[in-house]
């Protein structure tokens, strides 16, 4: 059974930071083409934050470019993203996901199903 935990919320004021972490366990069917962040604040929709593909390569939301910044490490099959500069509008539950497949594939992937999700580690920003 595939088990993903992240790690590392809280709260902070605004202008700290918080490095968040997130580890796979159990699975054993190949590779993770792409990894991501992702977050839901009351009563908004979930969006991906952050993604990276098993070449290391990497996308943001335009909203944390320049703030964020994920980082793997292949060999323990741990993601982290580290946040500076967090603003109240960072607040969110955040989640970490991991997508098997064909390497190669387009990361973020259009559907996001599939992928392998952690329960969620809340962020809180206040002003």
């Amino acid at each position: 059974q595939v088990q993903v935990v992240e790690s590392g919320g809280g709260s902070v004021q605004a202008g700290e930071s918080l490095r968040l972490s997130c580890e796979e366990h159990g699975y054993g069917g190949g590779h993770f083409f792409c990894m991501g962040w992702f977050r839901q604040a009351p009563g908004k929709e979930r969006e991906g934050v952050a993604y990276i593909d098993n070449d290391g390569h990497t996308k943001y939301v335009d909203s944390v470019k320049g703030r964020f910044t994920i980082s793997q490490d292949n060999a323990k099959n741990s993601l982290s993203l580290q946040m500076n500069s967090l603003k109240p509008d960072d607040t969110a539950m955040y989640y970490c996901a991991y997508f098997p497949g064909r390497l190669g594939s387009p990361c973020p992937p259009p559907r996001t199903y599939f992928g392998y999700w952690g329960q969620g580690t809340q962020v809180t920003v206040s002003s």
